[in-house]
């Protein structure tokens, strides 16, 4: 795999904050990869995300360097963004099909009729009960599951070749976690995108991430193949997320070393 992206030396600093949020970041994105973010709350992990998509906050100090394979990408466009409350992320007064719809109407130059067949078909593809009569409901009609998945065919709509999720899962229950994880192997695995999956969960990203990035304290403390890390954990700090989950403590239990 070729780097999408190369990332040095990346740090970030909130307005009114005197630490950075992120410390000197070194990590390359590879393309066609599924890389899991992954550390506890604080870490830096969501800051990152955003800075890789160019959603930071306005007054957001910036310094390194982000080097895009592809050119200067565009959020929505380029990137889809999935974040962690789908309440929060969908307009309450907006029906499903206008949601799904608008980021490819506005980057594809989708009418509005060819907008409303694309917003069905994602909602298909993202396994919408009944998707042609949910184009008309509104989120509050929908499932906490559902509205995930509205928010995942809202951000696959554009037809990115990176998406990134957020703590997609975090809002969820075990159940439908594990369905939404499944559904994003799926669609970036036919669509042949890059997957960049944030999460405090280390047994939920060792199911599918071909990588892993531990971050703590805003610095990122080790990456690898998901296997080698698991099997032989560098870090004393991911040492003990592993040794928290009690799964991928067990040696039979540990993904393969190679993958």
């Amino acid at each position: 795999m070729t780097a999408l992206c190369e990332i040095r030396q990346l740090a970030v600093t909130y307005r009114g904050e005197t630490m950075p949020a992120l410390k000197g970041i070194d990590l390359d994105i590879l393309g066609g990869e599924r890389l899991a973010i992954i550390g506890e709350s604080g870490s830096g992990k969501s800051t990152f995300a955003r800075a890789l998509a160019g959603l930071l906050p306005d007054g957001a100090v910036v310094a390194g360097s982000l080097r895009w394979s592809t050119g200067q990408p565009r959020a929505g466009r380029d990137i889809g963004f999935v974040f962690q409350d789908p309440s929060a992320s969908l307009n309450p007064v907006l029906t499903i099909g206008e949601q799904v719809a608008e980021g490819a109407r506005r980057h594809l130059g989708l009418s509005r009729r060819q907008g409303e067949a694309r917003a069905l078909e994602m909602l298909e593809r993202v396994h919408i009960p009944d998707p042609a009569k949910a184009l008309g409901a509104f989120p509050h009609q929908l499932s906490g599951g559902q509205r995930q998945r509205v928010a995942i065919a809202a951000a696959l709509a554009a037809r990115p070749g990176l998406l990134i999720a957020d703590e997609p899962t975090s809002a969820l229950d075990m159940v439908v976690q594990a369905e939404i994880v499944a559904l994003l192997d799926e669609l970036v695995r036919e669509g042949g995108m890059t997957l960049v999956f944030v999460t405090h969960d280390i047994a939920l990203a060792s199911g599918f991430a071909d990588r892993v990035a531990i971050f703590r304290d805003g610095m990122l403390v080790e990456t690898g193949a998901t296997g080698k890390v698991l099997a032989k954990p560098q870090a004393a700090y991911t040492a003990a997320l592993i040794a928290s989950h009690r799964d991928l403590a067990t040696p039979p239990l540990i993904r393969e070393a190679g993958r």
